[in-house]
């Protein structure tokens, strides 16, 4: 499928899908190159990442799922954007971008917080979006010293 990226603005549908299903998160994160970054082969933790989302807010095309951004959120101080994947068919549509701002006024209050793909660092300032350089991560507990 190709649209122009005047036309695509008419055709995608933008909604909250909080019960989208396990087997097309994977998938569109597949599509995406997410799902190289995430635990696309362990189907219990994909669940409890479906699950266990605040928001999940949904862009398809003709009932195709081609982009979602998922988010953990206390809905009033922060929000967590943990998932932002659009198909690769469909980047640099404005997609992704208007997948951001649907999270923000879904969850207005607060800031809204993502760690970036290496290869997105330079997209995020571009839609007005402010670089943070103080954000520590830990993975398993036994990295504490």
């Amino acid at each position: 499928m190709l649209f122009s990226l005047k036309s695509i603005s008419k055709v995608v549908k933008y909604q909250v899908e909080n019960n989208l299903s396990v087997e097309e998160f994977c998938a569109v994160l597949n599509e995406s190159t997410l799902g190289e970054r995430r635990p696309i082969d362990n189907p219990a933790t994909m669940k409890g990442m479906v699950e266990n989302a605040a928001l999940i807010i949904t862009a398809r095309i003709d009932g195709k799922l081609v982009g979602v951004a998922r988010s953990i959120s206390d809905f009033v101080y922060c929000t967590y954007l943990s998932d932002l994947a659009v198909a690769v068919d469909f980047q640099k549509k404005g997609i992704g971008k208007e997948l951001i701002r649907q999270t923000k006024m879904a969850i207005p209050k607060g800031k809204l917080i993502l760690l970036s793909a290496p290869a997105a660092v330079d997209y995020y300032p571009k839609i007005g979006m402010t670089k943070h350089s103080e954000c520590f991560y830990i993975s398993e507990v036994s990295e504490i010293v």
